[in-house]
């Protein structure tokens, strides 16, 4: 089940939510479902240092740019 995050078009809130496929997303301030739907980055963590989203995939687990992913 994926993590969206809305943006309330009535109120302003921005929240997520874990949506399965037949739920209903209401906003939790003011209970409007006029919803936008936000653009989401995400973060990875290897070795205890996170990564950012823009590093290259880094094939089998090997990291061959450590510079870039910040793995050094």
């Amino acid at each position: 089940m994926p993590i969206f995050e809305y943006l309330c078009d009535d109120c302003g809130t921005r929240f997520e939510k874990l949506v399965r496929r037949d739920d209903k997303v209401l906003c939790p301030k003011c209970g409007e479902s006029h919803l936008t739907t936000q653009l989401s980055t995400f973060s990875a963590h290897a070795n205890g240092k996170a990564a950012r989203s823009e590093a290259p995939s880094c094939p089998g687990g090997m990291c061959q740019t450590p510079d870039l992913c910040g793995l050094n």
